[in-house]
């Protein structure tokens, strides 16, 4: 599923039948055929290639999220765990805020500063994935100093740095790689309900979010507008859940077993 997805937005970067934005190329709200094979929206456009483009936002917002959330969330969620007891509570304190603040409460706040974009969108985004990242974080980083060989280390006198890069990071790691992949599938569906809502990147830009807005009028003419976003969202979405599921099986079999 994920590949899918993957493959159309990575050739969206180099083409795609039409512009996006083209508008007046084709009759309004025609249907599906050989020159256009989802049809064309009210305004003549391509829906084909408005959905390529979706797909490359959507690639471009997780990788996006990924980064935001993973740098923010480990380094606080490290902080959080293996410093002072003060910062650990103020951290988690302030984890428990962010995760119960909204995500597009988030974002109205910040586009209402920056105004809307997608940079505004993948920031909110990023921030309340960066949350869920640190809480993460900070639990299996505190088990992992819990253990005998971390407290030979520390007797041994090696260094913090050094017993976090060699001895608790790459332990954590399986954990983060199926938190950040369930997190990429949520930020998609988080940046199609923003641009759904006008509070994403503004147009020509492509987005599934935007499509289904603007399909939502004529759908019963043109249901193509609509069909082919909300198969794509679910779609991408299901398929990066499946895969950290996964991911998270193959780490632990037992849970596949229980």
């Amino acid at each position: 599923m994920t590949v899918t997805v993957v493959i159309v937005g990575v050739v969206a970067f180099f083409w795609t039948p039409y512009s996006a934005d083209l508008v007046g190329y084709g009759p309004r709200l025609g249907g599906p055929s050989a020159d256009f094979w989802l049809g064309t929206d009210r305004l003549g456009r391509d829906l084909f290639s408005q959905f390529m483009g979706g797909a490359t936002s959507a690639i471009l917002v997780a990788i996006s999220t990924i980064a935001i959330a993973g740098l923010l969330g480990i380094i606080l969620g490290v902080a959080a765990a293996a410093t002072t007891w003060w910062l650990d509570v103020a951290v988690s304190k302030g984890i428990d805020i962010m995760i119960a603040f909204p995500t597009l409460l988030l974002a109205m706040l910040i586009v209402a500063v920056r105004g809307a974009s997608f940079s505004s969108a993948v920031i909110a985004i990023g921030i309340s994935g960066a949350a869920v990242i640190a809480r993460v974080t900070r639990i299996n980083v505190s088990r992992v100093l819990r253990e005998d060989y971390i407290r030979a280390a520390r007797i041994s006198g090696t260094s913090w740095w050094r017993i976090l890069l060699i001895h608790v990071l790459p332990n954590i790691a399986p954990m983060l790689v199926v938190q950040l992949t369930l997190l990429a599938g949520s930020s998609i569906l988080a940046e199609a309900s923003l641009s759904y809502l006008g509070l994403g990147a503004p147009p020509p830009a492509p987005s599934w979010g935007r499509m289904l807005l603007e399909a939502q009028s004529t759908v019963a003419v043109q249901p193509w507008g609509a069909i082919a976003p909300g198969l794509a969202i679910a779609w991408t979405v299901l398929g990066l859940n499946l895969l950290g599921d996964g991911i998270r099986e193959y780490r632990d079999p037992t849970i596949g077993g229980a």
